[in-house]
């Protein structure tokens, strides 16, 4: 196989797992009651807050329709709240309540202790390490 052609396949490899791997993270957070794409919108808003629904649907890559049901849906259980954007008033941001930023907080405790578990179940110490060094060369990519 071609150098081009084994990285190429790596990199589609590595794209599938990590998608694979968002999904059973954002699964693991839904057991709190949320949603994935609930819970996804919640973890979005803890680092970017304020954000208006556009915003948020950008960034997850949904339609916007599908972002303002999740936002209403966060909103009636007391998640979030909408206030009119001082600079725009057609625009609404979307904040966090105290509840919201806590149940963010939770979805990322609990896919935390769920990865931390599997790496405990799953390697042994030596495959860990090995995970540790490739993890400390895939940061190269995200540092270009």
């Amino acid at each position: 196989m071609q150098k081009s052609s084994e990285a190429a396949v790596l990199a589609q490899q590595l794209r599938i797992l990590v998608g694979r791997l968002r999904r059973r993270m954002q699964d693991a957070s839904s057991v709190q009651g949320l949603t994935a794409p609930q819970a996804s919108a919640l973890a979005r808003l803890a680092l970017t807050e304020p954000s208006s629904a556009s915003q948020l649907a950008g960034a997850e890559r949904v339609r916007p329709q599908s972002m303002a049901k999740t936002v209403a849906a966060l909103q009636e259980q007391g998640l979030v709240r909408r206030e009119a954007d001082a600079d725009d008033a057609r625009r609404q941001l979307i904040y966090l309540t105290a509840a919201g930023r806590q149940a963010a907080q939770g979805a990322r405790a609990t896919r935390e202790e769920w990865l931390a578990g599997a790496f405990e179940r799953e390697f042994t110490d030596a495959e860990r390490r090995v995970i540790e060094r490739a993890l400390a060369l895939l940061e190269r990519v995200v540092e270009q």
